[in-house]
């Protein structure tokens, strides 16, 4: 999914934040860049934390997870395929119940 907004303007939107005077608030700063001011507490949350700042995931790590993640996800499917083709063959290869051979 495309992010709404480029980082560069994400960016720009936390280093007004961080650079702003005590008179001038993040509601203020929302209206003028046209973005929820949550929306902009979020950014400015997770610029301190990748700054090392805050604990927490870094976007790098929550990258990294999220991929992880999937992949953990489509090998487990795989596997499950795999054992019921395993499964399968192996009660293909057993005789049959009417048969009858000694």
């Amino acid at each position: 999914m495309p992010q709404p907004y480029p980082q560069e303007f994400r960016d720009d939107v936390v280093r007004v934040v961080m650079g702003r005077d005590k008179n001038t608030t993040i509601a203020q700063i929302a209206k003028d860049f046209g973005v929820h001011e949550a929306t902009i507490t979020k950014w400015v949350r997770q610029a301190e934390i990748d700054a090392g700042n805050k604990p927490g995931n870094t976007t790098d790590e929550s990258t990294e997870l999220r991929e992880l993640r999937r992949r953990t996800r489509l090998l487990e499917q795989e596997n499950e395929v795999l054992r019921r083709a395993a499964a399968n063959l192996s009660q293909a290869n057993l005789p049959s119940k009417g048969s009858t051979r000694s």
